[in-house]
């Protein structure tokens, strides 16, 4: 089910940024889990290759 973002980022004082929502499975259940992470938007490519990496 999809979550509805409400509220604006507000409280960031940099108006650069980018929320990257990841997929990750986890490793005693075998589910998937969402993570979700707010940085800047510089640094999202290199955040996203970095952890593709790590399968």
């Amino acid at each position: 089910m999809a979550k509805k973002t409400v509220a604006g980022y507000r409280d960031i004082k940099s108006k650069n940024v980018t929320k990257v929502i990841r997929m990750v499975k986890s490793p005693k259940t075998g589910s998937y889990q969402f993570k979700e992470y707010i940085m800047d938007s510089d640094k999202v490519n290199d955040f996203l290759s970095k952890n593709s990496n790590n399968k």
